[in-house]
């Protein structure tokens, strides 16, 4: 008899002991369980694209003597460039004329950038590489920016002036197909930091025959006409020699 009821308290002994034990491995394992994250709720989530604003920058301009001789002149004061926040963007050649350059630098600070190419530092740099005459230089406050790749090399940058400059460019973005149909894409648009009046399109060209005809278009020249297009436009021809 005494040897049951010591079999008995023994195994209540040990049920008890069990159940301590389950309870308490329980709370661990809850314990080393991940918090729930409120803002997955256990369903996959789409990665956040933040709305990035294209960088500004400076197109700079100018005719050389030989572009062979300029373009490692050009690269070897790359430095004292990122010294005033600016960093190579493209470097193309006139179409029309292979001695003139165009250059595009993303522009950091307009002031900055104004300092350098108002020194007297990059005068004597661009006469020693070659350069003739006056360059010429645009800040422009980018808007619109299309870097994805493309083969085709060939561009044509547009500059002009606008009344108004949201009119215009609700007028420009609804022609957007009739610019895909002359042989155009789109491929950066902007604005003077000084003059919003003063726009500068940047178009990459698909097919030439068809750009030159729609670019000289009566067509388009009624369309510049309604988006409120002042004077006559200007149209630079290149090819990028190197994008960085």
């Amino acid at each position: 008899m005494k040897q049951l009821k010591f079999l008995a308290l023994f195994a209540l002994s040990v049920s008890m002991l069990f159940f301590v034990f389950s309870c308490n491995s329980g709370e661990e394992k809850k314990a080393d369980e991940p918090a729930a994250d409120s803002t997955t709720t256990g369903k996959t989530t789409e990665p956040v694209i933040a709305n990035v604003k294209p960088g500004n920058v400076l197109i700079i301009q100018h005719k050389v003597a030989s572009f062979a001789k300029w373009k490692p002149a050009y690269d070897s004061h790359d430095s004292v460039r990122r010294s005033y926040g600016l960093t190579n963007y493209v470097v193309g050649r006139g179409t029309n004329d292979s001695n003139m350059a165009v250059v595009v630098l993303k522009m950091a600070d307009a002031n900055k950038a104004k300092e350098l190419t108002s020194s007297q530092g990059i005068k004597d740099r661009m006469k020693k590489g070659g350069v003739i005459g006056m360059p010429s230089f645009t800040y422009l406050n980018v808007v619109m920016s299309d870097s994805s790749k493309i083969e085709q090399t060939a561009r044509v940058m547009m500059t002009h002036k606008v009344k108004d400059w949201d009119a215009w460019k609700k007028e420009f973005d609804s022609h957007k197909q009739a610019r895909i149909d002359g042989g155009l894409i789109d491929r950066g648009v902007g604005y003077s930091v000084d003059d919003n009046h003063i726009v500068t399109i940047v178009c990459a060209i698909t097919d030439m025959k068809k750009a030159t005809a729609f670019l000289n278009s009566q067509d388009l020249k009624d369309k510049m006409a309604k988006a409120g297009v002042e004077g006559t436009p200007t149209f630079f021809y290149y090819n990028i020699v190197q994008k960085y």
